[in-house]
Formats: structure tokens, C-alpha cells, sequence
């Protein structure tokens, strides 16, 4: 079984941070991914939002360095859980759990003279993705 997912997108909002016991350490934003066709000669444009969900070492580097309108190439995988809001209704939310991330450009509002465009942050990731790859294609 495969539970694989690949975005590449604009992150939406400032990532929520929370540290928890045992430094436990979780980020959490939305992503923006976009999706153009032609349709009789019109171009048509729909956003697609993503929930994405990082945790310790991933989720200090979104600390540091990921901004509102930061682009960003994430893998994980897909987790759907429910929960009860604060009246009682249940609510059903779709998360991507992150294991790679991959900052691909400078931070907003950065040119490119400038030091922040020059030294993007070292990638962290869990370590999943050099594990052999054993799918038949």
C-alpha cells in the first residue's frame, strides 16, 4: 500500500508553532497549490488549499524560515481525522503529514542581492526518503 503525497505550492499563512512536553515540537499552514487549462481559448485558474502538519526538526526549520508566500516543495502522506468543535458538531479535516520539505526560493519580500536570497536554510527531513525504494515502477 502507497499513501503518498508531492506538493509543490505557496504557503498561505505564517506557520502555527506549538512546543509541547518532552520539546516535542509541531508546525502547522496551509499550501497553496495552483491548476491552469485552456478551455475554448480561455485560461481558467483553480487554487487548491492544503493542510500541512510538520514535526520536530521539520517543524523548527518551518519555525525559522517559512513565511507567508514562502514556495515550498513538500512529500508526506495523507491523514484524515475528526474532532468535536468547541458546540459539539464533529468536524472532519484532511492533513498532509510532512516528511521532506524543500524551501525553493528566497524569503518573501527578499531581492536578490540581497543575504537572505543568497544562503537559504539547510534541508531537514526524517530520513524516510533514503530508505530503498521497493515499489515495481
Amino acid at each position: 500500500m502507497v499513501n503518498k503525497v508531492i506538493l509543490l505550492g505557496n504557503v498561505g499563512k505564517d506557520p502555527e508553532v506549538r512546543h509541547m512536553d518532552n520539546n516535542l515540537v509541531v508546525a502547522q499552514f496551509t499550501l497553496a497549490t495552483n491548476e491552469r487549462w485552456n478551455k475554448d481559448g480561455n485560461w481558467t485558474e483553480h487554487t487548491e488549499w492544503h493542510n500541512i502538519v510538520l514535526w520536530r526538526g521539520l517543524a523548527e526549520s518551518a519555525e525559522k524560515y517559512v513565511r507567508k508566500g514562502s514556495s515550498l516543495y513538500i512529500e508526506g502522506r495523507l491523514r484524515s481525522r475528526s474532532y468535536d468543535d468547541k458546540d459539539g458538531n464533529k468536524r472532519y479535516v484532511t492533513e498532509i503529514l510532512a516528511d521532506t520539505m524543500k524551501i525553493l526560493g528566497p524569503k518573501p519580500g527578499a531581492t536578490a542581492a540581497s543575504p537572505q536570497a543568497a544562503s537559504l536554510p539547510p534541508i531537514e527531513t526524517t530520513g524516510l526518503e533514503s530508505a530503498p525504494d521497493d515499489l515495481p515502477f
